[in-house]
């Protein structure tokens, strides 16, 4: 038996990847993943670099809350953006913001310009990549079809950030070994031209959102995000436990730097590696994690890395040695791929697809603010206490908070895994099985149950259609005329031509053993079915078979308006 469970584990693995890779739009929208992100760490060590080179490690903890603290006001301003429109096309103007601006930053350098515009380039170049990610973030669920793909899709991703993670600091560390701090902004800013280009090739459904209203105010679309995190206790305790574990990475930022150049004595060059250090873990963490893909326990792992992302900070002011502290950040990197795993699914199932890209954009706020004040208290503490200390207590915040929160994350599991059979039922119905995943999502949150005896009638034929139904269990026959023309079982639905068609009810349905439904009032299943170009294009090819199966012989009278 646990043989045949690892073989189900590895299969859920290779499928995760494979996944990806066989949907095109996917592929393209992970590798632009790769490049922004490679762009951003490079850039990171680079300025960090500038910055200890300025001021020293006030100077990195000053400028770690000067970019940030920006990108926490204006993201959730900007990113009504990418609920509005086509999500890549703000990907691709965000990742070409980024590359101009991060090549500006090398010419700065390049001819020893002030490091105060570095700085000032700096911010713009986080603003534009807090963005980013949640654009990226709420595109994702719209390439995918079930849960499952949406999690594979969010371990892929987490693969990619931490090989970016492990690539980017590293590409950083030789480049500043053999020529310097521009050359390391160049190449960012061709990784972040190279993101936006990938995307330019793009093709989906996009959902359907309604049209803003000419006189809606920009400042209530952007509070939208906040409305909707504060009022859900599980949205508002996801984003609290990020912006802790963000808060202890922000403090990172600063300690790599002081660790690598005071503690351990590797200079420059160390800094590139201790960050790569988190790479190399998260990439192995990545591919750990591609194991529970198929998980229903997504919350519970959420805080299993929270608290293993802090544990390994306090240990390096225990033991601080070289060869511990490249094993210690490893070790962050392996949880940090837990966190990605648990935290952007359930938020991306947790929330609606109309404002995803808000929700997103106030997660990325809280992460911007929290690495900010991360670096500035880290710094503040470096100077009063010393090294050790500040790593001891940065570390301990983490694993408290997860331990605190525990109960909570567990009660989302079980919603969800609710949630997910729902979805399952639904994907068997042909005409629902082609709809994206925040479709079919959107379908199964509306979902009511109904339970009818057997010999009892679901509806009349010739009765006013108001609801579609999907049988869960039992089975009913369909009688037209007097006479039995089809037996519907589990995973079948019916209902459909009275709504598609605004007609009345052209056949009766009856209950011949104990029958239990999830039925869809029409205002929830019309604006979605017919919404998405293939499932209106299944629908009318299901209801064409059906009535060709058996028209009444009277034409059923349009419904009263």
């Amino acid at each position: 038996m646990a043989g045949k469970g690892l073989r189900g584990r590895l299969g859920n693995a290779a499928g995760a990847f494979t996944s990806n890779a066989r949907n095109p739009n996917l592929r393209r929208a992970q590798l632009s993943f790769l490049g922004a992100w490679t762009a951003e760490w490079a850039f990171t060590v680079g300025l960090g670099i500038v910055a200890y080179r300025d001021g020293g490690a006030t100077a990195v903890g000053l400028v770690g809350l000067l970019r940030m603290a920006p990108s926490a006001i204006l993201t959730p301003l900007l990113s009504p953006l990418a609920d509005k429109g086509r999500r890549e096309r703000v990907l691709i103007l965000v990742s070409v913001l980024r590359g101009v601006v991060t090549g500006a930053a090398a010419v700065v350098v390049g001819v020893g310009g002030p490091p105060q515009i570095v700085y000032v380039l700096a911010v713009l170049s986080t603003i534009a990549a807090t963005l980013y990610r949640p654009a990226h973030s709420a595109l994702l669920p719209s390439l995918c079809h079930t849960g499952y793909e949406l999690a594979s899709a969010n371990v892929v991703r987490g693969l990619l950030d931490a090989a970016a993670t492990l690539m980017g600091p590293l590409l950083a560390a030789l480049l500043l070994q053999f020529t310097g701090v521009t050359v390391v902004f160049a190449v960012a800013a061709g990784a972040s031209l190279w993101a936006a280009a990938l995307l330019l090739r793009l093709n989906y459904d996009a959902p359907p959102r309604p049209s803003a209203p000419r006189e809606t105010n920009w400042m209530r679309s952007a509070v939208e995000g906040i409305r909707v995190v504060s009022g859900s206790r599980d949205l508002a305790l996801i984003m609290g436990l990020a912006a802790a574990q963000s808060f202890t990475r922000g403090a990172l930022t600063v300690l790599t730097v002081v660790v690598a150049i005071e503690l351990l004595g590797t200079g420059e060059p160390g800094v590139g590696v201790l960050t790569a250090a988190i790479g190399a873990g998260a990439v192995l963490g990545s591919l750990a994690a591609s194991l529970l893909v198929g998980t229903r326990r997504l919350g519970a792992w959420f805080a299993v890395g929270v608290a293993l992302w802090g544990m390994p900070v306090t240990l390096i002011g225990v033991f601080p040695q070289q060869v511990a502290a490249w094993g210690l950040l490893a070790c962050v990197g392996v949880w940090n791929s837990l966190i990605d795993l648990g935290g952007f699914t359930l938020l991306a199932r947790l929330a609606a697809d109309e404002v995803l890209a808000r929700v997103f954009g106030v997660l990325e706020s809280l992460v911007a603010l929290s690495i900010g004040v991360g670096a500035l208290v880290a710094s503040l503490v470096v100077a009063g206490a010393g090294v050790r200390p500040a790593l001891v207590t940065v570390g301990l915040l983490c694993p408290v908070l997860a331990v605190a929160s525990w109960q909570r994350l567990r009660g989302m599991d079980r919603s969800i895994g609710v949630r997910d059979d729902d979805i399952d039922m639904l994907h068997r119905v042909a005409m629902l099985n082609v709809l994206p995943l925040p479709a079919i999502e959107q379908l199964a949150r509306g979902l009511e149950p109904v339970d009818v005896p057997a010999g009892h009638v679901v509806f009349h034929q010739g009765d006013v259609g108001d609801h579609y139904f999907v049988i869960e269990s039992g089975e009913a026959d369909v009688i037209g005329d007097g006479q039995v023309v089809a037996t519907l079982g589990p995973g079948q639905g019916f209902g459909e031509i009275a709504l598609l068609r605004r007609i009345r009810r052209t056949a009766t349905v009856r209950a011949t053993s104990e029958l239990r439904l999830k039925a869809l009032r029409s205002d929830r299943f019309l604006p979605v079915v017919l919404g998405y170009t293939p499932s209106a294009r299944e629908a009318g090819v299901v209801v064409d078979s059906m009535l060709d199966r058996f028209t009444p012989r009277d034409d059923p009278e349009q419904p009263p308006q």
